[in-house]
């Protein structure tokens, strides 16, 4: 009853310079991410509110990129605005959503094991202490996803977490840099429209 968040938020997706232009500039769509490791099951992906995550998320993907193929044009870090409206959204901070996977863990489980395969592995990467690579969560989001078509229940048009990531603020603090809103909209009927993310006027006070 209460899974439709009315309001509209601002999200914001890290990507390349080509990526920015096609979606901004030819009105193509930002495609969804179909990883076995997503955080939150398969969709496209944006940082509520946080302008500066995307950035840096953008900075570190094209990086990555240009290390790895030098020979290649370099890509370069942009990153595109969003406005949308969650709809039906598997909210993770709600405290009811851990029941539903929970459920969808437990289905999961039994069905592997009726075909003798173990399960997805949350891991980490490169000595970080972050699980960075989700592959049992993304398979228990995804498997509540199909739970809710079996049941012929409305299907999800998004989800919501919010995920504490990175080092300490600073000397035994419980608050990590990090840590985010990350939002997977699965509905493109969410997404209302792409904007440029705008530098602020210093002459003026923010609103």
């Amino acid at each position: 009853m209460y899974s439709n968040l009315p309001n509209l938020i601002i999200g914001f997706h890290g990507c390349d310079r080509i990526t920015y232009e096609k979606v901004l500039y030819h009105h193509e769509v930002l495609k969804g991410s179909h990883n076995s490791y997503d955080w939150l099951g398969n969709g496209v992906y944006f940082w509520e509110n946080s302008l500066a995550r995307a950035e840096e998320w953008a900075m570190a993907y094209c990086q990555k990129h240009n290390d790895r193929h030098p020979e290649k044009q370099p890509k370069q870090p942009a990153v595109i605005g969003a406005v949308i409206s969650l709809g039906h959204c598997l909210d993770l901070t709600d405290y009811g959503s851990s029941d539903i996977l929970r459920k969808g863990y437990e289905i999961l489980k039994y069905e592997l094991s009726l075909v003798g395969h173990s399960m997805p592995v949350n891991r980490n990467i490169g000595g970080n202490d972050d699980l960075l690579l989700r592959e049992l969560d993304c398979a228990v989001i995804e498997r509540s996803h199909r739970l809710n078509r079996e049941m012929n229940k409305r299907p999800y048009d998004s989800v919501r977490g919010v995920f504490v990531e990175g080092s300490p603020v600073y000397k035994d603090s419980g608050i990590m840099e990090k840590t985010h809103t990350q939002l997977c909209i699965i509905n493109p009927n969410c997404i209302k429209g792409y904007f440029r993310p705008l530098l602020p006027d210093a002459e003026w006070n923010m609103v």
